[in-house]
């Protein structure tokens, strides 16, 4: 098994032609033996959270934000956050996940950057693997920064990230400053 992918966006390579995934970057939220399970980050919906909260509960909502589509797969309503009391997972350093009604209840309540998702992407054990050996996606480790950022632009900014990783790696660079003629 290579190793985890968890905290990565998966960038679809601009050949991927599947509409659920065309110019999508999806943060891997969890990624192991088992497959993996993503959210699609650069889809929001014109739906608000405090819409869709009064359907699925009567506890009080405190938040205005947009839903995305977190994917083709339907489930529980999710969400990034960057709070670790409200946190089942943490995805990335300072990046959590999390599902359960108890969590969702508390962090509605409160301020603070999060993203709420409805659907998620899912892969079977090696269905992933498969994919991007075909070349359908490229990788590149995430950041808070990816999550919370203008996704109407995500996709193209995180497609030139992911070119530049491979070809530092092709080419063994392990850094480059970020003025280069400063050097």
């Amino acid at each position: 098994m290579p190793p985890s992918l968890q905290g990565h966006l998966l960038v679809a390579a601009p050949e991927l032609r599947d509409p659920n995934f065309y110019h999508t970057v999806v943060l891997l939220v969890q990624h192991g033996q088992q497959g993996a399970l993503g959210l699609v980050l650069n889809r929001p919906t014109e739906a608000t959270l405090s819409g869709v909260w009064k359907q699925v509960s009567d506890a009080d909502c405190r938040r205005d934000d947009p839903m995305h589509i977190g994917g083709p797969v339907e489930g529980p309503l999710m969400a990034l956050h960057m709070l670790p009391a409200h946190s089942e997972n943490e995805v990335l350093p300072g990046l959590h996940f999390c599902a359960s009604r108890e969590n969702l209840e508390q962090l509605v309540l409160t301020g603070g950057e999060a993203r709420f998702f409805a659907g998620f992407a899912g892969w079977g054990a090696g269905q992933l693997e498969g994919e991007l050996a075909e070349g359908a996606w490229r990788t590149v480790p995430a950041s808070c920064r990816h999550v919370f950022s203008n996704s109407e632009a995500l996709w193209e900014h995180a497609l030139k990230e992911a070119a530049g990783s491979e070809v530092l790696g092709a080419l063994k660079i392990k850094h480059i400053p970020p003025d280069p003629s400063m050097n």
